[in-house]
């Protein structure tokens, strides 16, 4: 469901204001020759009564990968008045170029002068916003740091104001296993699908053999880079916030992994700012999941007449950050919908939280320190049950019940709650430790356990202890001294009721989100007043008659489209009780679909397989299997690769095959191979 439109109770609107032109394929030229390919939708009349401009600038392909969902998007804002524009970015789909790697300078380069050419444009006013989710939302910020006179406001979501904290490569200074090769893989052959003959010409083969061969395996790059150094503060706004003049509409979901970068953003940026986070996974908010889905389109355009129309629309008179307050629910790897409320906040931080303190005792969440030292479980296995990083909604993508990962860690319950505790902002944990081992990483867990015995994941954090002091400058583990360390947990908005109880899980290991370190050292907690979960203790002072209601989810129909192979999904663990090895096998199949409009056909599977042996850290491996295909009638292409990511005491080892048929012709196969010291890992 990652491309596809999810069926939703979003309404269909098929007659707009403005009668709507659609150009499939423009070319805009780059100042060294390269053209970008774009599709434009715009209104008829814009071409006398020019109209401000919306930008999405992304590299996944606007011919078939991300036809549907633009179909419902770009057409609704075209139809209220707006020049809709979706740019491949340069070496991804019909653009000429080759992409070396992701956010690079030259894609923001190439961006300011998309500006360029969009303002000049006789349907233009010269006014333009930016839109984009994850990949189109890193971009989106990053571009309006470089403050282009024509970008007047951006909307983002799904997306990061610090490349190093918050995507998927590190989390918390240690490798992300379950993402890195993950994203690194799937970028891999999504580059190297090619162009549409019909829309690049002739030379779309020789075209497509050198972008085949130019376009490195990302993973490479990002395993370089084990700290955060200058490559990582490329395209991080967070060195600068600053940069940013222009206003900012920045939207998360407490089921994504971006989420935490809404609040930074809320409290740094100095401009015009609104935030929006709701129960939603990576989608955007008028078709995610879990509901409820909202008039996120209606919500755009209000921004938009407001920043790029100079309307007086009310959206700066409403407070500034809106966020869905979940219920507690039982633990299921997807939702449907989440119940909760809406709270609202002018500004972040809040003087509505308050820190509630627990401490750590005898298996328990206590209120008053008692001393005790405790050795942390290590169990490689931990973590099995965590649900994907970066949820997109699909069918397992959540964490399943916690009960037996907390059997594997050292889980702390406090007493049934006698008063409902409304949890919104930041866990932490402070820990104070004592390792045997100049390396090792912690792993905390927040759990809702209900009367009933599930235990519900609320959030999670992660931390390399040698990144303890700087993310930049890692340093060795103090040997057998006790230090103290913070672990911040993901922000959420969570209520957990009367008569439920609280876990804290602590864990040396956190199987795949984190890569284990080279050996099976000892942690040791001391349990004193230094040691404590901090949570943010919310009281809601919304009232009722505060909240205007979004208004009824609506979009633009969805392209005509043909299903030749459904989609699917399965999520497996299995145990070889004979060699103790753990398996999780991930497999997705986005289904094949034939778009009438172009004769495109597409489709893709992919499949994750992550290893480990209990009691063998080293074990660790990943492997990512994809293929896609992408064809015309008699013009038929498929693309098939194989990623592994493995380790020793000193090194990371990255494999990464790649082959390309056109039809049955073999016209590409290359395995390439690259190691790594591990830096600090």
């Amino acid at each position: 469901m990652v491309f596809n439109v999810r069926e939703s109770t979003r309404s269909i609107k098929r007659e707009f204001p403005y009668e709507v032109e659609v150009t499939d394929h423009i070319w805009i030229p780059m100042s060294d020759g390269t053209r970008l390919s774009a599709k434009l939708w715009i209104p008829k009349s814009a071409t006398t009564h020019p109209v401000p401009v919306i930008l999405e600038y992304l590299p996944y392909r606007k011919n078939e990968f991300t036809a549907l969902r633009d179909s419902i998007r770009h057409p609704y804002f075209a139809g209220h008045g707006y020049a809709s524009v979706r740019v491949d970015i340069r070496g991804c789909g019909d653009s000429e170029g080759f992409i070396y790697d992701e956010y690079a300078k030259q894609e923001q380069d190439d961006a300011l002068e998309v500006l360029d050419w969009l303002s000049k444009q006789q349907w233009s006013t010269g006014s333009v916003g930016m839109i984009g989710k994850s990949w189109g939302g890193f971009n989106g910020l990053q571009v309006a740091a470089l403050q282009h006179p024509a970008l007047k406001t951006i909307i983002t979501l799904c997306s990061t104001d610090d490349r190093y904290a918050d995507d998927v490569h590190y989390k918390g200074g240690a490798v992300l296993a379950s993402d890195m090769l993950w994203w690194a893989s799937t970028m891999l052959v999504y580059n190297a699908r090619p162009a549409d003959p019909e829309n690049f010409g002739s030379a779309w083969r020789e075209n497509w053999l050198e972008r085949l061969e130019k376009t490195p395996p990302f993973v490479e790059e990002w395993m370089r880079h084990q700290r955060r150094d200058d490559y990582w503060k490329h395209g991080s706004i967070c060195e600068n916030y600053e940069d940013i003049k222009i206003p900012v509409y920045a939207v998360g979901g407490w089921a994504d992994g971006y989420t935490n970068a809404v609040f930074r953003l809320m409290e740094k940026l100095k401009g015009p700012k609104k935030g929006l986070i709701g129960p939603w996974a990576h989608e955007y908010p008028e078709v995610a999941v879990p509901g409820p889905q909202i008039g996120f389109l209606q919500e755009c355009l209000r921004w938009w007449d407001q920043w790029l129309k100079e309307e007086e629309t009310g959206i700066m008179d409403e407070p500034a950050l809106r966020m869905w307050l979940q219920d507690a629910v039982p633990p299921k790897t997807d939702y449907h919908i989440r119940p909760g409320e809406w709270v609202l906040e002018k500004s972040w931080p809040t003087q509505n939280t308050q820190e509630k303190i627990y401490y750590l005792g005898n298996h328990q969440l206590v209120t008053k320190s008692n001393y005790g030292i405790e050795k942390l479980k290590t169990h490689q296995q931990h973590g099995l049950y965590a649900g994907v990083y970066c949820p997109f909604g699909q069918e397992g993508d959540m964490a399943s019940d916690q009960a037996i990962e907390n059997g594997l860690s050292n889980t702390f319950t406090s007493k049934p709650l006698v008063k409902e505790l409304s949890i919104l902002g930041f866990p932490k944990v402070k820990l104070k430790v004592t390792s045997d081992r100049k390396r090792a990483n912690l792993a905390v867990r927040l759990s809702d356990l209900s009367p009933e015995g599930t235990s519900k994941l609320i959030s999670w954090g992660q931390l390399n202890l040698t990144h303890r002091n700087s993310h930049e400058f890692p340093e060795d583990v103090p040997v057998e001294e006790e230090f103290t360390v913070l672990v911040e947990m993901d922000a959420i908005g969570y209520k957990v009721p009367v008569g439920h109880c609280l876990q804290l899980s602590v864990s040396p290991t956190y199987w795949p989100h984190a890569w284990p370190t080279a050996d099976e050292g000892e942690i040791f907690i001391i349990k004193d007043e230094d040691t404590q979960l901090i949570l943010p203790d919310y009281t809601n002072t919304t009232k009722e008659q505060d909240i205007i209601p979004f208004e009824h989810p609506e979009t633009a129909a969805v392209m005509e489209r043909e299903i030749m192979r459904e989609a699917g999904r399965t999520r497996e663990i299995n145990h070889n009780t004979v060699t103790n090895e753990w398996i999780l096998n991930d497999f997705s199949d986005e289904g094949c679909r034939r778009l009438p409009n172009n004769g495109l056909e597409y489709g893709s599977t992919n499949k994750n397989v992550y290893r480990i042996t209990e009691g063998n850290p080293l074990s660790a491996s990943v492997q990512c299997d994809w293929t896609l295909t992408v064809g015309r009638k008699d013009w038929q292409t498929r693309l098939e690769s194989s990623s592994t990511m493995t380790s020793d005491a000193q090194k990371f080892y990255v494999t990464s095959q790649l082959k390309a048929l056109e039809g049955d012709n073999v016209l590409y196969d290359t395995c390439k191979t690259f190691e790594v010291d591990r830096d600090f890992n």
